[in-house]
């Protein structure tokens, strides 16, 4: 079977040329075996004829054509076309008749420009040489011409079927890479999202509360470490996404677990969110994309705590089972800054997609009494 398959790959390196001369080879020698002399495509009842220097030139004109059949289709229609024309009207009627449909096949199949003009002009060639032959032979009936009109027809027919076919196939081809770098690139610009404005949003955070700290060195040397850590982690993260685009780079890219999730809490924490984390169960030994979906649910809420409600007592509530992960997120109203979350919303309705692709529900909207809730049940292992 693997020997099989090479010869098949190193056939399919050859050039088309190489890979379609056998066939008029073939019909070459098959023609010039005497017992299949005169046995050939025959219309308008000529006599019979000999082989002779003109019969050979028949012969050739539609044989060896067939070589360049893909190549160049209408050369090879031509060619044979003419060669089939001296056959009938000279009654050498040979085997390499055959080849007519051959190359009809092919030019449908093949020939990309002046398609029309094409069929008008062998149609306008069959009917004069159907004209020659009734003039110089013995007559064939107008039913023999028409029928063989239309097994020509069929065979041209074929190829355009063939083409359009593999028109569609290629359409259809481009449409999935369409699709494919329209879904990656969404994807990654909800990474871009992600990453960029959570660690941002803390260091603006950080900074804001150091001009405030100048008379508490320890305090503020602290703070701007904070700040320095949360820039270095937005690069790593960012070195990690544009890994993506880099068709060079070996390694995949990182995916944030669930596992992480107190990482950003503790994050969020030095940016000074009171932040109140509670972990339930245990994680499912496959959980697909699930992982991933839950962290950006906790790392855009937390992110949204920080812009719209600094200083609110903020609740991250994780609930592990073995067939789903539930997140919840929650402000309680009570800082300085709180508000409902403005923005794009660029980054909610992602989340909203994320969970949706998944199977499960996403909700956000505000608390009664004042503060917000953003709750995500994500299904485990439904996705890889």
């Amino acid at each position: 079977m693997t020997r099989l398959r090479r010869i098949s790959e190193l056939w399919h390196r050859l050039d088309v040329t190489v890979r379609d001369l056998p066939l008029g080879l073939l019909l070459l020698a098959a023609s010039l075996v005497p017992a299949l002399y005169n046995r050939g495509t025959e219309i308008g009842g000529m006599p019979a004829r000999s082989l002779d220097v003109l019969g050979v030139v028949a012969l050739c004109l539609q044989s060896l054509p067939l070589a360049v059949r893909r190549r160049w289709p209408s050369a090879a229609l031509a060619l044979v076309a003419l060669g089939f024309v001296v056959d009938q009207l000279s009654g050498y009627h040979l085997l390499a008749g055959s080849a007519l449909p051959v190359a009809l096949l092919s030019a449908g199949s093949h020939l990309a420009r002046h398609r029309r003009a094409t069929v008008l002009v062998l149609s306008g060639a069959y009917v004069a040489l159907a004209v020659a032959l009734l003039r110089l032979g013995p007559g064939e009936s107008l039913a023999g011409f028409v029928a063989f009109y239309a097994a020509l027809a069929l065979s041209w027919a074929a190829g355009a079927w063939l083409r359009h076919t593999r028109e569609l196939e290629s359409e259809r081809r481009r449409r999935v890479v369409e699709d494919t770098r329209l879904a990656e690139r969404t994807r990654i610009a909800r990474e871009l999202h992600d990453i960029v404005t959570h660690h941002v949003t803390a260091m603006v955070v950080q900074t804001e509360a150091a001009r405030y700290l100048t008379a508490a060195p320890e305090r503020l040397d602290r703070t701007l470490a904070t700040v320095t850590d949360t820039g270095r982690r937005a690069i790593t993260d960012l070195r990690h996404l544009l890994d993506l685009l880099n068709p060079d780079h070996g390694a995949e890219a990182r995916k944030p677990t669930v596992g992480r999730i107190l990482t950003l809490v503790e994050q969020t924490r030095r940016a000074g969110q009171e932040v109140e984390f509670t972990e339930q169960g245990t994680p499912a030994a496959s959980t697909g994309s699930a992982d991933l979906v839950a962290y950006r649910v906790v790392q855009e809420a937390l992110t949204n705590a920080l812009k719209y409600a600094h200083g609110s007592n903020t609740s991250v509530q994780v609930r592990h089972s073995e067939r789903e992960i539930t997140v919840e997120v929650s402000t309680d109203g009570s800082g300085s800054r709180a508000k409902l979350p403005g923005g794009s919303g660029r980054g909610l309705a992602g989340l909203r997609e994320r969970v949706d692709v998944l199977g499960g529900d996403f909700s956000a909207a505000p608390r009664t009494g004042g503060g917000f809730v953003v709750r995500a049940r994500i299904p485990a292992g439904s996705a890889k």
